[in-house]
Parts: C-alpha cells; structure tokens; sequence
C-alpha cells in the first residue's frame, strides 16, 4: 500500500501516535532538569554526577540511534517503538529506586537513552515522512514536531507538581502514567510499516553505499557538526536552568514555568518552521535558527536573571526548538530519499548528541569547579553563531552514484 492509497482515518492515526509518541519521550526527558536539586539532597550525589547522567543519557542515544535506525530500516518501526516504550518504563524505575550514583545513571543514562532512540524525533519523523507526499513532507513533519512539543507542557507542570507536593519518586510514579500512554501511539505509529515507498525514493543503492555516500557529502557532514552545536546549547538548557535560577534565588517553580513556555511556544515554532522548510532553502532557516539562539543566550545570562526575563528567554527559546526537526530531516530526505533515511538521520543526530553530552556534563563540571555558568554560556554562544554561518553556506547538491547497472552517474535523490 502506497502512502496516497491511505484512507484519512488511517493517516491521521499514524501521525497522532507519532505525535503523542515523541511528544511524551521528549516532554518527560526535558523535565528532567527539575529532579536535580531533590535527587541530590536524597541520594547524596553532586551536580556533577547528576549531569553525568544526563550526559550519559545523551551519549546513549546517541551511538545507539544509527543502529536503531538501520534495524527499523530493516525490520519496521511498531517492534522498536514498543520495545523502547517498555525501556522507557525499566528507566524510570530504576530512578525511582536508585540510592546511589551508578543506579541513578544506569536508569536515567543508560535506560532513558536507548529508548529515545526508538520513541523520540529520528523514528517518528521517518514514520511522518512515509505516511505522507513529498510535497507535504515538511509542513507534516513540523505538525508533528508542534503537537510534540505539547508534552513538556504536560510533563513539565506535573513533575513540578508533585515534586513540591509528594516528592520526586512520585512525580517518577506520575512519569510512568505517561509511559503507559505511549504504548498504544507506538501501536498506532507503527502501521506506517506497510506503507511502500515510492520508487522515486527507493534507491537501489545498498546500506553501506549510501553510509560512504553521505560521510562524504561535505554538506552531509556540515549539517551534522552544526547539528552538534544545536544539541550542546538545547541540553544546556534543560539541565542547567532550574539549577540556575535556584542559584540566583527566584522561585523554583519558575523552572518548571520556563520549561512549559518553551514546550508552548514550541507548538508554534515548529509548525512554522516544517512551513517556512516547504517554502524556502532549509540550510539558510537552520542557520538562522543557531544565529538567533545563541543572541537570545548570550542576551540572557549576560544581564540578571528575573522572572520576566526567564519567560521572554523561555518564550524565544521555545520558538526555535523542535523546528531543527523537521528541516534537518527534510534534509536529509532531500540529499538521499526516504530508504534508508532513518539510519542517516541517526548519524547525524549522533553528532547531535555529541553536543548534548558536552552541554550536560560539561556545563555541570564547569560549575563545580568555577562556582558560575558564565564560561558554560560564553563558549555556547560563540560556537553557535560559528555553526549558524557554515549552515547556511551548506551544499545542497544531492550526491551522484553509479547505477548498478549501466555505470551512468545519475543523482541519488
């Protein structure tokens, strides 16, 4: 069954259990920032073990999406879905339980990371982008991106919630009410299994051609390392901001509030940005997407922190979060087709990750030993208005190969 053979019942089911199913592993995933002062007064570990943690989560999801991605390729999204979903629970628990250091990081690094590499944006997009028609591929991978964001506007105010009112072992409690919804989205999510892909996206080039294709593709490898930066500044964010603003003596539910602007103005943002990506060249919104952010940090922490700051910071954040989403994945499809695109937007959300587990860790280890983010911040804003100048010098060329048969050099995409 080709994707313009889908009844809208159908359609609209699989992209509501893509949407829900990303929008509850990244809601509860960037929420986990608000744990770190209650789990270090409980179990005892530093902040630096805390983004350790984070850092390791990042790290994990990392190195696991390519090969994720390539199983999916191979065998279909729905059994990696539901396999992560139950990861995604394992994880949890383990958190829940953990009374030291390694026990925490084994749940919320090792657990957590591997199941977003089979619930969260690499998987989801590529299931949004078979489901629908090249021409509305963008716009349908910003919707989905949007409705995504919803979940740090769901998961962000209850974890605070509960934390402030029962502990954070309940909030975790709370977390795994939430997992149990991603079950049947994953379910949902993964009749995009069944849909053929066009053969104008279907090359007939193996795996392995296509990996030293894109490894060489020197616009392949730009959006990647800018990828990287995008990670390094996102995750620095949601793991150091409550930190930060209990540092600088505001109120600690002005975190959660943060974090839930940013999932709001995210809905919007996204949207916008799969729209403006059907419109106009992606690489040149991307960049302008890192440009903007890095102002928007460095205008932030360089002035005092206030509540009303720390809502125009959240809001101007959130506008360009998730909307990487779908024009690094537009991307890709773009360069190489939908065949195996899930593996290769898993090797550039590695690079992506890369930058996540800098920005965890390495903001936390600077903390500890300076007494102040200020380092953290300054070297995030210089390396992302770096990366948003070579985004937009990006080559979009597809690659060229050889057809197996015949030896005409032809375009891949």
């Amino acid at each position: 069954m080709r994707a313009a053979q889908l009844g809208a019942l159908q359609r609209w089911s699989i992209l509501a259990g893509a949407a829900i199913l990303l929008s509850l592993a990244m809601g509860m995933r960037q929420s986990f920032g608000l744990f770190q002062p209650s789990v270090i007064r409980d179990i005892g570990i530093t902040s630096a073990d805390f983004s350790l943690a984070t850092a390791l989560q990042n790290v994990v999801w990392g190195v696991t999406q390519p090969f994720v991605g390539m199983f999916a390729d191979r065998y279909g999204t729905r059994y990696v879905m539901l396999g992560g979903v139950l990861i995604y629970a394992a994880g949890l628990v383990l958190m829940m339980v953990a009374t030291s250091a390694l026990v925490f990081t084994l749940g919320a690094g090792f657990c957590v990371g591997l199941a977003l590499s089979c619930t969260a944006s690499s998987l989801t997009m590529t299931v949004t982008s078979r489901t629908v028609s090249a021409a509305k591929r963008s716009v349908a991978m910003g919707a989905v991106s949007a409705v995504g964001s919803l979940g740090l506007v769901i998961a962000s105010p209850l974890a605070q919630t509960l934390i402030s009112t029962s502990g954070w072992k309940v909030a975790l409690i709370g977390f795994l009410g939430l997992v149990a919804v991603m079950l049947p989205s994953a379910f949902f999510a993964g009749r995009s299994d069944k849909i053929e892909i066009d053969k104008a996206d279907d090359s007939e080039q193996s795996l392995g051609s296509v990996m030293q294709s894109a490894l060489g593709h020197s616009g392949f490898v730009v959006m990647s390392l800018a990828f990287f930066v995008c990670g390094l500044q996102l995750v620095f964010i949601t793991t150091h901001l409550p930190n930060y603003l209990d540092i600088c003596g505001l109120d600690p539910s002005l975190g959660a509030t943060a974090l839930a602007i940013i999932g709001l103005f995210n809905v919007i943002g996204s949207y916008i940005c799969g729209w403006l990506g059907g419109r106009y060249p992606k690489q040149l919104l991307l960049g302008g997407i890192y440009i903007i952010r890095s102002v928007a940090l460095g205008a932030y922490f360089y002035f005092p922190a206030s509540a009303a700051s720390t809502m125009v910071f959240a809001a101007v954040m959130g506008s360009l979060w998730l909307g990487v989403v779908p024009l690094v994945n537009g991307l890709v499809a773009q360069l190489f087709g939908l065949r195996f695109m899930a593996t290769l937007a898993g090797v550039a959300f590695l690079s992506h990750q890369a930058g996540s587990f800098l920005g965890a860790w390495g903001g936390g280890m600077i903390y500890d030993r300076l007494g102040s983010y200020d380092a953290a911040w300054q070297a995030a804003v210089l390396i992302g208005l770096i990366a948003g100048v070579f985004q937009m010098l990006m080559n979009v060329r597809p690659p060229q190969r050889r057809e197996a048969l015949g030896g005409a050099v032809v375009n891949a995409a």
